[in-house]
């Protein structure tokens, strides 16, 4: 009996995601960034994810950090500097809703992160994961990406993919959301 209502507020719930990638879309890619210090933002970045926010999109960060399977720094490293980012994005009215980044490799130099994940791009499994975690809807969903491997992970999860050549990201966002408009007429 209880499950109707947990089905009526969940559907009532339920928005479109963004779902954006890290390095190369948020910050530059600068190559294996597992520091704060080394994070340089890309322009438009608050005022793009602030837009989705206003917009009514969960805005989902996801990202492969191979940089842990190789040794150059560790989980708590990427966690503590997606912690900063999301303190540093709040602070300019701009919120990410939920995080997820793979660490493995299947050639890793450190043997815990030595695997096949599903959760490393072009699979699916990050942006499955957060839909499987929040109430999202389908329909209006998409990725912001900077790779091939970015599109094709949205392309494998049922979304449509946005390449981000660089520049200004609010521009960009701005852009993404006027395609994900249903046409009228």
């Amino acid at each position: 009996m209880t499950a109707a209502p947990d089905l009526a507020r969940e559907t009532a719930l339920r928005r479109p995601a963004a779902f954006v990638d890290r390095d190369g879309v948020l910050n530059h890619d600068d190559g294996y960034i597992g520091t704060w210090e080394r994070i340089r933002w890309i322009p438009g970045v608050a005022a793009g994810i602030a837009r989705l926010n206003r917009a009514g999109y969960f805005v989902f960060l996801i990202s492969n950090q191979s940089g842990v399977a190789r040794g150059y720094f560790s989980a708590q490293d990427v966690e503590a500097v997606h912690a900063r980012m999301r303190q540093e994005l709040a602070a300019q009215g701009a919120r990410i809703d939920d995080v997820r980044y793979c660490p493995f490799h299947p050639e890793a130099a450190v043997a815990q992160y030595r695997r096949i994940s599903d959760w490393r791009k072009p699979a699916p499994g990050m942006i499955l994961d957060l839909m499987r975690a929040w109430p999202v809807e389908r329909a209006g969903s998409f990725l912001i990406g900077d790779k091939p491997t970015d599109l094709q992970a949205a392309s494998a999860a049922g979304l449509p993919g946005y390449l981000f050549p660089g520049g200004d990201l609010d521009e960009f966002v701005r852009d993404c959301l006027a395609r994900q408009m249903p046409q009228s007429g």
